[in-house]
């Protein structure tokens, strides 16, 4: 992250607002062409949002054929129907994403919108081509009832139905607003249409809108209905209540409406799972065993017979009960059904199917002549026994038991089942053909994904793996295992979605995950501590450097973003949980002493985890929790410079608390050792994690504390690997072993052992941690700016740094997902020359960071900006250029 904290010199905040036009045009501008219509429209970083809340957050991708342009000014119109309803006139501003719109749209109504861009000597583009959207609705606007079957079933799955007649005037416009506690598969007129996960307090709750207007027919009766799954509290779960509340909108040409919502007039039937037990005691899935017998066929279709059904609970119209609030889902999943790669029979009839990977999936299996009353056990697993089996042991599984079973009807069917888990291989204990075994694979959706190749294939596949990982462990909330625990752990939180933000361009996840914990502040944390898990079935519950990891994470999706709108809502948390380590500071040491919160091998802070790699935990002013506590401050003063506010108490705090560290934490040598103990002595250990975070987090720069990095191999566990790597920035040699190396622990062993998902541990197949923990997926954003060399270097991508490494590698190329566009570089060397390509969005400035001191040839257009360290720099904007180096 020490790139991050150079970052910020480049004027935090204000590279998203300047105006361009005010800067003096480039030595290299030439000959002026109007810029082109903009394009990539997105509300909200979506493309076609159904739920946007509040003033929509503009955003759009300028275009132009000149090379180093800007966008000097906009103007956004909003139009329903022929009417312009907002038109922002002409804004003088650079700012192309989280642009505000109007604050007073109608709620539930739908909306098209464009823009238009002016260059750097004024010239306009035409209007992009119109995009849409739809404003949500608000508590008050469901005008429908919470219902929900009475049961006592602490695994409650639920079908809930109605019917009703649509007019016979044409369909304008259908949507169907739908919340569930705690998920729900939406049905209409027999088809599944959506699926959604609401794993939150009842007062912080989420619902979807769904366009369903191609699903309805005019004049005929129309079905629309939900199987709604209720299974109490977990890791990233908490109890709650069961329920669910629809709202179904209709409007037709003649101006005419239907509305449907869910009331006493519904029917609910018991859904036809059986009652089974946990699959573990941790993330508490319930083992799923599914009767086809008793399976209501068509009772999503009209005109099927629900008189044996019964009418509903209503526990009353929204908000109700614990049903306080409800907010529009920003973040949502994307499905993909995958076969096996290879299918195994066995003696025993049995068929073994392998994905070929591990996948956050259901098992979908079709049984063409089913007969009734006949039961089938299935196996999921991670790992074949040496049988052939499949694996179910506590060891191999995460202790979780991941059967499922099923009872057969008569004739052709096919059973799909609910909830995701993590697995590899699927056993089937009947004779099932190859082409009807298949999984539905789920994970956030996100918008594009960097592609990376260089010379090294080692670096190649380990990329590939921390990639995938990262967004397999990214559900409805990031996760530390799709597997056992399934919760949204803050540290795990941290690591998984820095390699989504750079590797996937994701923002939605992020957004809504860093919402979440800031909801935990207010709801648990009144001396300005996180919750370690949130949403969580245990409650309070805390890790001290969790906690100090936040404001880092905060600032480093705004530094991918440009979110000011969220970075605003995340600084008064910021501010707290400066204060909160502030209050630990000892003025005997200046240090931060005995950091209050934790319990039991977290007491006081976690420091890695699960291996220590032996640090001294009896330190009571800890090095990690001091370094930490740095970033705490450095990234509170850079969101408090941002916003326009006074950052000077953080800025002299960080100041003095580095002081303290490098003077009392310190061997005569240089090196950092890991705290001060009870009685005021250093500690005789100096390990990897606590020099690495003083290099990554910008408190040293001393070869000496790199050398003692580098010289320890890989002595930090998944957790912290990327605070490793970002120290290991300026050694590319080093930083490439610790990818590759296939005899000592890390990524290359991974790989050698046939991984296919970062592991919880680096031991993890020795001591039977998780298989599959996307935490050790946070180098992806080390590996794009150390070995691709692409870095972020101001908020929003305004600016961007493109640095090949000096050594470690031969080539590289690939494309960069930024908020301004894709970053599309390749280099390669051969003896001492170096080609560098770069293509730069247009609105973005790029300093061009090359490995030579020799002479330096020009493709394209840019400044020379001097030689510093042995290397040379130069800058230029948007646009392709070819940089060739000599010597």
């Amino acid at each position: 992250m020490r790139r991050r904290f150079l970052a910020a010199l480049t004027a935090a905040g204000a590279a998203t607002t300047a105006v361009a036009a005010l800067l003096p045009a480039p030595a290299w501008a030439g000959q002026n062409h109007a810029p082109q219509a903009p394009t990539g429209l997105t509300v909200g970083d979506q493309t076609r949002p159904l739920d946007v809340e509040g003033s929509p957050a503009f955003g759009w991708l300028p275009r132009d054929v000149d090379p180093g342009e800007v966008q000097s000014a906009y103007q956004i119109r909003i139009s329903a129907g022929d009417k312009t309803v907002w038109d922002s006139g002409k804004v003088a501003s650079s700012q192309e994403s989280y642009v505000p719109g109007p604050g007073d749209l109608p709620h539930g109504s739908g909306f098209a919108w464009t823009v238009r861009t002016w260059d750097r000597a004024g010239e306009a583009s035409p209007w992009a081509k119109p995009a849409e959207f739809d404003t949500g609705i608000a508590d008050a606007d469901w005008q429908a009832s919470w219902i929900r079957r009475t049961t006592g079933e602490k695994d409650d799955y639920t079908y809930a139905r109605k019917e009703f007649a649509v007019g016979a005037s044409p369909i304008v416009r259908a949507r169907a607003y739908v919340a569930a506690s705690q998920q729900y598969d939406l049905h209409v007129n027999g088809r599944l249409v959506d699926r959604g996960a609401a794993f939150s307090y009842p007062g912080e709750g989420y619902y979807k809108a769904v366009d369903i207007t191609r699903l309805l027919k005019p004049g005929k009766t129309a079905a629309v209905g939900a199987l709604y799954h209720w299974y109490g509290p977990g890791q990233g779960r908490p109890s709650g209540e069961p329920g669910l509340l629809m709202r179904v909108v209709v409007d037709h040409a003649d101006g005419s409406r239907e509305v449907v919502v869910t009331d006493g007039s519904w029917k609910v039937a018991r859904a036809n799972w059986k009652t089974t037990k946990y699959r573990n005691g941790d993330g508490r899935d319930y083992i799923e065993d599914i009767d086809g017998t008793t399976e209501p066929l068509g009772w999503d279709k009209a005109g099927f017979d629900d008189s044996s059904w019964t009418a509903p609970q209503v526990v009353g119209a929204h908000p109700a009960g614990v049903f306080t609030h409800l907010q529009g889902q920003e973040s949502a999943l994307a499905y993909e059904t995958v076969h096996p790669v290879t299918v195994t029979r066995l003696a025993s009839g049995a068929v073994v199917a392998d994905f070929g990977k591990i996948i956050p999936a259901v098992p979908v299996v079709r049984f063409e002549n089913g007969v009734k009353g006949t039961a089938v056990t299935m196996t999921a697993g991670y790992l074949l026994a040496g049988d052939g089996t499949v694996s179910n042991s506590k060891h191999d599984n995460q202790t979780t038991d991941l059967t499922y079973g099923y009872t057969e009807r008569d004739g052709d069917q096919t059973v799909r089942y609910y909830t995701y888990e993590g697995f590899r291989y699927l056993q089937i204990n009947a004779d099932v053909p190859a082409d009807d075994i298949s999984a539905i694979v789920q994970h956030t959706d996100v918008p594009s994904r960097t592609r990376l190749e260089t010379s090294n294939s080692g670096v190649n596949a380990a990329y590939d793996l921390m990639q995938r990982s990262a967004l397999y462990d990214s559900q409805e909330q990031f996760l530390d295992t799709p597997t056992r625990e399934k919760g949204q752990f803050l540290g795990d939180s941290v690591d998984v979605s820095l390699a989504t933000m750079s590797g996937w361009g994701e923002r939605r996840l992020t957004r809504k995950a860093i919402r979440e914990f800031i909801a935990s502040q207010t709801r648990y944390w009144p001396d300005g501590r996180l919750n370690a898990v949130y949403p969580n079935g245990d409650g309070k519950r805390d890790i001290p450097d969790y906690t100090e990891m936040f404001p880092g994470w905060v600032w480093e999706y705004y530094l991918q973003s440009g979110d000011a709108g969220t970075l605003s809502q995340a600084y008064p948390v910021m501010a707290a949980v400066a204060d909160y380590v502030r209050r630990y500071i000892d003025p005997s040491t200046g240090l931060v002493t005995k950091l209050a919160g934790g319990s039991g091998a977290y007491l006081n802070g976690i420091i890695d985890w699960p291996n220590r790699y032996g640090y001294d935990t009896d330190a009571v002013a800890r090095t990690t929790v001091n370094e930490l506590a740095v970033d705490v401050l450095n990234a509170t003063a850079r969101a408090a410079k941002a916003l326009g506010k006074d950052s000077s108490s953080y800025e002299r705090d960080a100041a003095t608390l580095t002081g303290a560290i490098n003077g009392k934490l310190r061997r005569a040598d240089g090196v950092y050792i890991d705290g001060l103990e009870s009685d005021g002595s250093q500690s005789t250990h100096a390990s990897q994690i606590a020099n690495a975070y003083a290099v990554a987090f910008g408190l040293t720069s001393d070869a000496t504390v790199t050398d003692q990095v580098a010289s320890l191999g890989l002595q930090m566990s998944p957790m912290t690997v990327h605070w490793l790597m970002a120290a290991l920035a300026d050694r590319p040699e080093d930083f490439v072993t610790r990818l590759t190396d296939p005899n000592g622990i890390g990524y290359g062993k991974i790989l050698a052992s046939g991984g296919t998902f970062t592991w919880e541990s680096w031991e993890a197949p020795q001591t039977g941690d998780s298989l599959s923990h996307g935490w050790g997926a946070s180098p992806v954003i080390d590996v794009q700016q150390d070995l691709l060399g692409v870095a972020v270097t101001a908020p929003g991508a305004a600016a961007i740094r493109v640095r090949p490494p000096a050594s470690g590698l031969t080539a590289a190329s690939g494309t960069v997902p930024t908020q301004r566009g894709d970053v599309h570089v390749s280099w390669h060397r051969s003896g001492d020359k170096i080609t560098v390509y770069v293509d730069v969005p247009v609105n973005v400035t790029a300093e061009i960071d090359l490995p030579t001191t020799g002479t330096v040839k020009v493709k394209g257009e840019a400044d020379y900006v001097g030689r510093q360290n042995g290397r040379t720099v130069y800058e230029t904007g948007s646009g392709s250029h070819t940089f060739t180096a000599q010597g």
